[in-house]
This record gives C-alpha cells, structure tokens and sequence, in this order.
C-alpha cells in the first residue's frame, strides 16, 4: 500500500498499545518528525509508564507539534489516539495551522496486541487496557471522516503494515526541489 503524505500534514497514527504504532513511526519518519506520547510522558514524570503524567505530557506534546506546525513541519503523533476526545484536539491544531490532518489507523486483532504488549520489556499495558483501545477503535473507524481526516488509512493485518510505502509530497510553492535549469 502507497501512502502518500503531504510535507506539511500532522499524522495521527491510531491503534491499540501493541499495535505496532512505534515501530512504524519509527521505520518510516525522521526522529524529529515524530512526537510520542511515551516519550513526553517520561521527560515530565521520569517514567514512560506513569499514567499520572499523561495530562502534562500531553500538554507538552501539543505545544511542540504547534510549534511543528507553525515553521511548515511535518509532525507524526504517536499515541494510541482511540478516543474522539483526544484525536480532537489535535484535529483543532491542525486546522489552526492550515494542516492536512490525516489518519493511519492500526486496526490489528486484539490478541496479537495483547501478545506483543506481553513480550515488551519494561511495559505494563494488560489486555483489559488493549481490550477497551480495541473497543475504543471499532467504535470510531466510522465516524474518523467525519471529525475531519482526509485521508484515512487503515492497516488491517501485519503484512499490510510491513509493505506499506510512504510517499513524501512536496508543497506545490516548494521549489527547494527544482534544479536551476536558468544558466
């Protein structure tokens, strides 16, 4: 599968914990490009884990992707992103900053994310947290165009995951990319 993604665009990446949501982000975006819920949750509490530091960390994680967003960046939100609440607000960022806000959904069978979840080292997700993120999603897939993606992608099995293709498209006033044929 093709993906194509616009070089200004926030990228909402939605699934369960276990999905594999990381490990995609990571293969196929910059470091700096993608904004982890688990990773700003350790920098304000020390400890990726701590469900307590979720609300100042994703505080924190807002007002970088707006910052992002701002100088013209192509910003990825790695979270599970299941609740309408949550992919609200970051639908809200986008639209503040002209932004295509498109989704890649990972809609994985729950057992698979359960396994993976047991098998992380130092993570203690358990499957009545993956059961509700599983539940949380099947309960949005409809309603994702109408909170305002464009587009929606949506990864139903690991094979899909692993052949997809990610596109880059330039801004049509970009011309960074464009030799100077003039001399």
């Amino acid at each position: 599968m093709k993906i194509t993604i616009s070089e200004l665009a926030l990228v909402i990446l939605i699934g369960p914990s276990g999905a594999g949501k990381s490990t995609f982000a990571h293969k196929h975006f910059r470091p700096t490009e993608i904004l982890s819920s688990d990773f700003f949750r350790g920098m304000v509490s020390d400890d990726e884990n701590n469900q307590a530091g979720s609300k100042d960390a994703f505080e924190v994680l807002h007002l970088v992707a707006a910052k992002r967003l701002f100088t013209g960046k192509l910003t990825v939100i790695d979270a599970t992103n299941v609740q309408p609440e949550a992919r609200n607000s970051l639908i809200t960022l986008a639209r503040k900053y002209h932004c295509a806000p498109m989704a890649i959904v990972f809609n994985l069978p729950e057992e698979l994310c359960i396994k993976r979840n047991k098998e992380r080292p130092n993570r203690n997700v358990g499957p009545s947290i993956v059961h509700l993120h599983s539940q949380q999603l099947q309960n949005s897939l409809r309603g994702l165009e109408q909170e305002g993606f464009r587009p929606i992608y949506i990864l139903n099995s690991v094979e899909e995951i692993n052949t997809v293709e990610i596109i880059r498209q330039p801004l049509e006033n970009n011309h960074e990319y464009e030799r100077n044929n003039f001399l």
